[in-house]
C-alpha cells in the first residue's frame, strides 16, 4: 500500500521521473551520468509531499513512514528506507540508504537530518556528486543550506574514476553557490592518492565568478634566466577594479615584480602594467630595470572620445632580454601618445601628443607636442562637385644633441574639390587639392641645409576609374562567377626641393598593390612626392555557387611620364626609392581546408626583386594545422632578409596535441628559431612542456652570422581543473610564443 502525507495539505500527486541526460566526456575517455534534477509538479511553497509503503501516525503532529520512503519539495527530493517526520517543529530524520538530490548536487548518504524551517539539511557518511560543475567527493557529514554544501572530514576532486588524478582531503570543505567559491581547512592534496602538499588553507572556484587568490604557476629552464618560476597572485579589488601581481623568479637574473591593475568605469577602461627589476645579476653595469604601460579608451558623451597609449622601458635591451606582455621581443619603437577626439556633424578634431622610443643605435625622434588635425567630414556640395578642407598644427621637439633643428611649428592646410560618379559596373573620381604647408624651424640652422621659415605650396590632381565585369564560369566548379576589375589612376604633383626641411614624422609608406593607387607615397607631410605617373591595375576574383571567394589574382605598375618623377632621381628621403613598380598578389582557397597566399613587389626598371613573400595552409579538424611560408625583402636597414619557416599542430589522439615552428634565415644560412611542444589534456588536468631555440638580439649592434648567440628554454605548464583556471588549453596558442607568431589565413599579412 502507497500512502502520501504533505504538511499543510494532503497531496496524491504521483511523483515526476527525473530524465537522465548521458554527457560524454572524450578527454576522459569516459562517459558520465548527471541527473538533471527538477522540482515535483504541482507542489506549492512550504509543502512536503511524503509517499511510503508504511505510513504511522504518532498524534497530531508526528508521524513515521517506513518502505521506499520518498520525500519532495519545491528544493530537493529523497528517497530513504524511513523517516520520521515531526510537523510542529517541522523537523526531519531518515534512515537509509539514503539518495537525496537538489539543484546542485546529488548525495548518497546512511542518515539525514533536516530543519526544514531554515532549509538546512544534514547528511552523515556522505557521498556527493555537483551537477553544476564537475566535482564530487565523500564527507562523514555534509551539510546543505542556502548558501551551499558544508563539508566535514571530506574530500573534493573534479576526475571521475574510483582513484582520481588529484583530490583535496580536508578537515573541512565549504562549497559556497551564493561566491562562487570553494574554501578548504587543513587540507593535504593528493595525485594518484599519493599526498604531495599540504596546506592549512585555499580556495578554488566553483563558476566563473572572480576572487582573490594564487593564479596556476609555471616552471622553465634557459640558458638566459637559468631556473625560472612565475606565481601570479590575482587581487579581486572590486566588480570594476583588479590587479595581478606577479613575482618571476629566475635564478641567474634575480627576481622580477609584474603587475596589473585593471579598470572600468562609466566612462574610461584601461589598464597600467608596471614591470620592475631592482638589480639584474647577469648585466651588474645595469641600474633598475623597468617596464611601464599604460592604454585607456573613454567616452564622454556622443561627441568625445579620448585614448592614452604609453609603452616606457628602462634600456633599449629590456624586451629582447627580458619579454614582456606588453610589446613584441622583435619590436624597434614604442608608441606613446595620448589623443582627444571630437566628432561634430561637420568636423572631426584630433588633438595629440605623439613620441616614439626608438629602441638600439637609431636618431632620437621627433616628440610632437601637440597635434591638432582637422578633417571636414561632412563637405560643402555645388551640384556634383564636393570642396572640404583638412589640415593640421604641430610643434616638434627633439632633445638630442645629433639634430640641427630641435624644434619646429608645422601648419598644413589641404582644401579639396571631388568629383565622383559610381555605378554597379563602374566608377570615376577627380580630386584637385591645394597643399599649402609652412614652417617655423629652430636651432643651430648656420652652415646646414635647413631653413628658419619655409612655405611650400603645391597642387595635386588625382584622376581614378574603375570597372566591374562579371561573367558566369564553369572553371574549377559549376555555377561559379569570375569578375574582372580594372582600374586606372593618373596622379600630378609638381617636383620641388624640399630638402630645407627637416624629417619630423614621414616615412615611406608601405608599397604593395594597394599602395600602388595610393596619392602619396610618404605618412606625414614633411616630404611631397613630385609625381606625373599612370597606374594600371587589375583585379579577377572566382566566387562559387554558394558566393565564396575562392581565387583572386591582383597587379599592377606605375609608370612615370617624366624622369623627373622617378623617385630616384627626386631622392627626398635617405631610403631606398624604387622606380616601375610592379606589384601583384594572389589568394588560392580551392578546398575549404587549403589557403594560399602569395604577393611581390618588382622593379622593373632595376629589374631586381624588392619584397615576395607566399604562405601555404591547411586547417583541419581537432586543432589540426600546418602553414609554409617564405618571406624576402632586398633592403631592411641596409640588410637582405630571406627566410623560410613552418608552423604545425598535430592531434595525437583526443588527449594529446603536439605543436612545433621551425624559422630559417636562408641568407646567413643559420636557423632563428625552433619551437617544439606537447600537451596533454584531460578532463581534470593538463601539462604543457615546450622547448625552445633562438636567435638573441642586441639592439645595441648589429648582428653577423659570427657575432649571434642563441637561447635555449624548456618550459612547464600544469593545472588541476577544479583548482586552476576553468578554461581548456589551446596548443595553437603555444605557436604564438615564438618570435614570427601563427597567423591564421587571411590575416597572414597583419
Amino acid at each position: 500500500m502507497n500512502k502520501s502525507w504533505g504538511i499543510l495539505m494532503l497531496s496524491v500527486v504521483s511523483t515526476s521521473s527525473l530524465a537522465d541526460t548521458e554527457l560524454t566526456h572524450k578527454l576522459c575517455g569516459v562517459s558520465m551520468l548527471t541527473r538533471t534534477w527538477q522540482p515535483m509538479q504541482g507542489l506549492e511553497l512550504g509543502t512536503v509531499d511524503i509517499k511510503a509503503d508504511e505510513v504511522e501516525f504518532l498524534g497530531t503532529q508526528s508521524a513515521e513512514f517506513n518502505g521506499n520512503v520518498d520525500i519532495n519539495t519545491l528544493d530537493m527530493s529523497l528517497s530513504a528506507q524511513s523517516a520520521l517526520l515531526d510537523k510542529e517543529r517541522s523537523l526531519l530524520n531518515a534512515t537509509g540508504p539514503i539518495t537525496y538530490q537538489n539543484s546542485v548536487s546529488t548525495v548518497h548518504s546512511t542518515g539525514l537530518n533536516a530543519d526544514l524551517n531554515n532549509s538546512e539539511i544534514s547528511l552523515l557518511g556522505a557521498n556527493y556528486n555537483l551537477t553544476e560543475q564537475l566535482g564530487k567527493g565523500g564527507a562523514e557529514k555534509l551539510t546543505v543550506n542556502n548558501s551551499g554544501l558544508l563539508l566535514m572530514n571530506a574530500s573534493f576532486t573534479a576526475c571521475p574514476g574510483e582513484i582520481p588524478v588529484w583530490a583535496i582531503e580536508a578537515d573541512e570543505i565549504n562549497l559556497s553557490r551564493e561566491e562562487g567559491w570553494g574554501e578548504t581547512y587543513n587540507a593535504v592534496l593528493r595525485i594518484l592518492d599519493t599526498p604531495v602538499l599540504y596546506l592549512p588553507y585555499f580556495t578554488f572556484p566553483l563558476d566563473e565568478r572572480r576572487k582573490s587568490g594564487l593564479l596556476t604557476p609555471s616552471f622553465s629552464s634557459s640558458d638566459s634566466y637559468g631556473l625560472e618560476t612565475i606565481t601570479p597572485y590575482y587581487w579581486n579589488i572590486a566588480p570594476n577594479y583588479d590587479a595581478t601581481i606577479t613575482p618571476r623568479y629566475m635564478s641567474r637574473i634575480g627576481l622580477q615584480l609584474q603587475t596589473e591593475f585593471r579598470y572600468l568605469t562609466d566612462t574610461s577602461k584601461g589598464l597600467v602594467g608596471i614591470e620592475y627589476l631592482n638589480e639584474d645579476d647577469s648585466e651588474p653595469e645595469l641600474d633598475s630595470r623597468y617596464m611601464f604601460h599604460w592604454q585607456q579608451k573613454s567616452y564622454f558623451g556622443e561627441n568625445w572620445r579620448a585614448s592614452v597609449d604609453i609603452t616606457n622601458v628602462s634600456d633599449d635591451n629590456y624586451l629582447t632580454d627580458l619579454t614582456s606582455n606588453y610589446a613584441n621581443t622583435t619590436d624597434t619603437q614604442l608608441y606613446r601618445t595620448g589623443a582627444l577626439t571630437h566628432l561634430g556633424d561637420t568636423w572631426r578634431t584630433d588633438i595629440k601628443i605623439q613620441s616614439f622610443e626608438v629602441l638600439g643605435d637609431h636618431d632620437e625622434s621627433y616628440t610632437a607636442l601637440p597635434q591638432i588635425n582637422f578633417t571636414q567630414t561632412a563637405p560643402w556640395r555645388i551640384n556634383h562637385f564636393d570642396f572640404s578642407i583638412s589640415g593640421e598644427l604641430s610643434h616638434f621637439i627633439n632633445g638630442s644633441t645629433e639634430v640641427e633643428v630641435d624644434e619646429a611649428t608645422r601648419l598644413h592646410i589641404e582644401p579639396k574639390v571631388r568629383f565622383g560618379y559610381e555605378q554597379y559596373a563602374w566608377s570615376f573620381l577627380s580630386e584637385v587639392s591645394l597643399l599649402q604647408t609652412n614652417y617655423k624651424q629652430h636651432g643651430d640652422l648656420d652652415g646646414t641645409q635647413y631653413s628658419s621659415s619655409v612655405s611650400r605650396t603645391l597642387p595635386k590632381v588625382r584622376l581614378y576609374s574603375q570597372l566591374n565585369f562579371e561573367r558566369d564560369t564553369s572553371f574549377f566548379f559549376e555555377d561559379g562567377i569570375q569578375t574582372l576589375e580594372p582600374q586606372m589612376q593618373y596622379l600630378y604633383t609638381p617636383n620641388k626641393d624640399q630638402t630645407d626641411i627637416a624629417l619630423f614624422d614621414t616615412v615611406n609608406l608601405q608599397e604593395d598593390f594597394f599602395g600602388l593607387f595610393r596619392d602619396t607615397r610618404f605618412s606625414g607631410v614633411d616630404r611631397i612626392a613630385g609625381a606625373n605617373q599612370l597606374t594600371i591595375g587589375a583585379t579577377t576574383r572566382l566566387f562559387s555557387s554558394k558566393s565564396e571567394e575562392v581565387f583572386n589574382f591582383s597587379a599592377g605598375q606605375i609608370f612615370y611620364l617624366s624622369d623627373s618623377a622617378k623617385p630616384t632621381e627626386q631622392g627626398i628621403t635617405e631610403e631606398t626609392n624604387y622606380n616601375a613598380l610592379f606589384a601583384a598578389q594572389t589568394m588560392v582557397h580551392w578546398h575549404r581546408r587549403w589557403y594560399l597566399s602569395g604577393g611581390i613587389q618588382y622593379d622593373t626598371d632595376g629589374k631586381q626583386m624588392i619584397q615576395s613573400n607566399v604562405t601555404l595552409d591547411y586547417k583541419g579538424d581537432n586543432n589540426q594545422l600546418v602553414q609554409l611560408n617564405h618571406r624576402y625583402a632586398n633592403d631592411v636597414s641596409g640588410n637582405t632578409i630571406e627566410q623560410v619557416g613552418m608552423f604545425t599542430s598535430v592531434p595525437i589522439s583526443d588527449e594529446w596535441q603536439f605543436i612545433a615552428s621551425y624559422h630559417k634565415d636562408i641568407e646567413n644560412k643559420r636557423s632563428i628559431e625552433v619551437l617544439t611542444g606537447l600537451q596533454y589534456e584531460s578532463c581534470c588536468w593538463a601539462v604543457q612542456i615546450t622547448g625552445q631555440r633562438q636567435i638573441k638580439t642586441d639592439l645595441n649592434q648589429a648582428i653577423d652570422q659570427d657575432q649571434a648567440t642563441f637561447d635555449s628554454s624548456i618550459r612547464l605548464n600544469f593545472v588541476l581543473k577544479g583548482l586552476g583556471s576553468k578554461s581548456s588549453y589551446d596548443a595553437q596558442k603555444l605557436l604564438q610564443q615564438s618570435i614570427f607568431g601563427y597567423r591564421r589565413p587571411y590575416f597572414l599579412n597583419n
